[in-house]
């Protein structure tokens, strides 16, 4: 199989759909497929690899999050996808470089398959000078109308799929895919290195966030039950690793004289930072009312974590509350609540966190997730040359 992948959004940005792309295209290519990646060039970053194509890029800036903004525009990779036999095209967005894939499926004759990574209406803040609801309906309308244009629909979990039809998706052919979590990323026997690395004694209690840390986000949320139980809780130590626009209000709300030992923060990780950040981890927290998946709950699932996770798309999908976890409203008593139960109760934590690695390992793997990838690209290819028997 030879699959273009098209995507506003590539490495070095350590987030979603970059690591998205990156699970799916290792797995691809243990399996002896071929993965061309079109995605917008970011100032200093160094691509090793071949089969990695950029367009020219504006290289913005907005609330601490730097954006590269496709010019989705190039002779250059024109003439490259011109001489690429591709079998499939397969969109991460519906703008800027989904376009360049969609017309390049047209003129490939090939399906053009489009993974929803993103509830628009969550991100709308991010647009600069255009009143969010404006920047949320075009988002929406937009994404609406390219995926009804597309072969296939993926999207990360079951409650997406209910989301988009409800915006307008007419699209019959949708099947939910979530991204799977690498086995090197999940690694569960560093536990005492990794304590001992970052200075943690055996009894104390470990509570740990991997996440952007802007307002979609919901970190402030987060941040304001995270004081509360590190006031209660001497033996409690909070893990924070990410960036964002709200970093210093969160800094501001845990770093007084009382607590601010207790609070660790990391900053932007990569892999094997975050691999020994979950094996010294007891427990991972998450209040995100944006997400499609959620690769964060995923990842902390397959290190035997147990969550405790604000009820909302993406987490109710993947934790089972009451036996992977505890899922509760936004109310910061009750998210409290759930995280003391799971640091007074040692078996508690134990049996959840073995249910989230049980589950994750036989659901959430990225071999298992690639092997439905490709499934569906299959699926996908068989519809064509049956629409176009001269294809065959």
């Amino acid at each position: 199989m030879r699959v273009a992948i098209f995507t506003n959004n590539y490495l070095p940005n350590p987030y979603g759909v970059a690591g998205s792309i990156e699970s799916f295209r290792k797995e691809f290519e243990k399996l002896g497929h071929n993965v061309y990646i079109f995605a917008p060039e970011t100032k200093g970053y160094v691509n090793e690899n071949p089969h990695v194509f950029f367009y020219s890029a504006l290289n913005l800036r907005f609330k601490n999050i730097k954006f590269p903004i496709a010019i989705p525009y190039s002779y250059r990779v024109d003439r490259i996808l011109e001489k690429l036999e591709i079998d499939v095209v397969h969109c991460q967005h519906p703008n800027l470089l989904g376009s360049a894939g969609k017309k390049w499926a047209q003129k490939k004759n090939v399906p053009l398959v489009f993974t929803w990574h993103t509830l628009y209406d969550k991100y709308a803040h991010f647009v600069p000078l255009i009143p969010s609801s404006w920047a949320a309906k075009w988002a929406i309308g937009n994404a609406v109308g390219f995926a009804n244009d597309c072969d296939q629909i993926v999207v990360p979990t079951q409650g997406v799929k209910n989301i988009i039809e409800a915006w307008g998706v007419i699209n019959e052919n949708i099947v939910a895919i979530p991204t799977g979590v690498q086995e090197s990323l999940v690694a569960t026997d560093g536990r005492e290195k990794a304590r001992h690395e970052y200075e943690i004694t055996d009894d104390e209690i470990v509570i740990t966030l991997v996440c952007r840390i802007t307002p979609e986000k919901n970190v402030l949320f987060l941040a304001n039950a995270m004081k509360n139980i590190l006031q209660k809780n001497e033996k409690a130590i909070f893990v924070l690793a990410g960036d964002g626009s709200d970093l210093a209000e969160v800094k501001k709300m845990l770093t007084n004289d009382k607590i601010g030992q207790r609070f660790r923060f990391f900053g932007i990780v990569n892999s094997e930072e975050k691999s020994r950040i979950y094996a010294m981890s007891d427990i991972f927290v998450y209040a995100s009312k944006s997400e499609t998946q959620g690769m964060v709950l995923t990842e902390a699932m397959s290190a035997g974590l147990p969550i405790v996770a604000v009820e909302a798309t993406g987490a109710k999908d993947l934790v089972e509350n009451g036996q992977t976890g505890f899922l509760v409203e936004e109310n910061e008593t009750a998210f409290v609540n759930a995280v003391q139960k799971l640091i007074d109760g040692e078996n508690l934590r134990k049996s959840f966190g073995e249910n989230a690695r049980k589950i994750a390992m036989e659901k959430y793997t990225s071999q298992a997730c690639a092997a439905k990838m490709l499934a569906v690209y299959e699926e996908v290819v068989k519809r064509r040359k049956q629409l176009n028997p001269h294809l065959s």
